[in-house]
């Protein structure tokens, strides 16, 4: 066993994988998993720049994490950051600033390398499974952006697209800085639209109608597995490897698109800093299932951040 630790940085949230790792048996014991929401890429679509209040939540959970990583004995850390530290311009001030604390330098991944690590993280485990179809298509809906991940056991195509829970919520349903409260028919519908219009650009690459298992990823997809199994709290084993049929994503994505703050903020397994972002990520997975034709989906816990680790181990 070799003792890692991988800390994926994305948009909305950061998050820390400790693990035992056996390449020679595909055994990946856990020892400590957790994830902070810092929303690194706060106001980035609009201003092209990482803020300073950002930037501290995200230094902030850094040092905690860093006394994790001491505390169990890693042998090794890879930092890997997604997609708003790739478009901020001030991205340097963000390495330099977890260089200081962590004292690794943290790899602004290409969206293509994003999808190569969700891909392997989250199928690892599936590989040989006799009751999962295969092509699997891999969809991790993060804060600034979607990777779609077709393959077998090995990617067979990928693309990372600039449609996620948080961008979308900014592009379309702010208005005079704060989240319309519920959204209205004509900020749902622009934002419809561009998640389409992403959909097709992700198609140009990626054979998505040929997927005969939609394997859904990250904290969107994870949340609706949560709300449709009305779980008091979040149970991240009860959410691994749940099936959510696609007229129960409809359902829940209807509710979240009409609901307010408060009656989001009130379902027991929402984590605070998805409430209003969550609708956002849920019209993205229910936009990518009606195109696919998908009956349901596969929801793992398991993704990017396991694929770092494997990387490292």
């Amino acid at each position: 066993m070799t003792r890692v630790a991988a800390v994926d940085c994305g948009t909305n949230s950061i998050r820390l994988l400790v693990a035992d790792c056996d390449p020679a048996t595909g055994e990946l014991v856990d020892l400590d998993r957790r994830m902070t929401i810092v929303r690194l890429g706060q106001g980035v679509d609009r201003t092209g720049r990482l803020a300073p209040e950002a930037l501290e939540r995200t230094f902030a959970a850094c040092r905690e994490y860093a006394a994790i990583i001491k505390e169990h004995g890693a042998e090794r850390l890879r930092f890997v950051a997604t997609s708003a530290s790739r478009d901020a311009e001030n991205r340097d001030e963000f390495v330099r600033g977890v260089l200081d604390i962590l004292g690794v330098e943290p790899e602004v991944i290409s969206g293509d390398q994003e999808a190569e690590f969700s891909f392997t993280g989250a199928t690892k485990e599936l590989t040989g499974s006799d009751h999962l179809d295969k092509p699997y298509l891999v969809v991790d809906i993060g804060g600034g952006s979607t990777e779609f991940v077709v393959g077998e056991e090995h990617v067979r195509a990928a693309r990372s697209v600039d449609v996620g829970c948080v961008r979308m919520t900014e592009r379309h349903l702010v208005r005079d800085g704060a989240v319309t409260d519920p959204p209205t028919a004509e900020q749902i519908a622009a934002m419809r639209a561009d998640i389409e219009r992403a959909l097709d650009l992700a198609e140009e690459t990626v054979p998505l109608r040929e997927a005969r298992t939609l394997v859904g990823l990250a904290g969107s997809v994870t949340t609706v597995s949560a709300i449709a199994q009305e779980l008091p709290e979040y149970d991240s084993e009860r959410i691994h490897h749940s099936r959510v049929p696609y007229d129960r994503v409809r359902e829940i994505t209807d509710w979240l698109l009409h609901s307010t703050h408060a009656e989001r903020a009130a379902v027991p397994s929402m984590h605070p800093g998805r409430v209003d972002v969550i609708a956002a990520g849920a019209l993205v997975l229910l936009s990518i299932m009606e195109r696919i034709g998908a009956e349901e989906v596969v929801v793992s816990e398991h993704d990017i951040l396991d694929g770092i680790a494997w990387s490292v181990a």
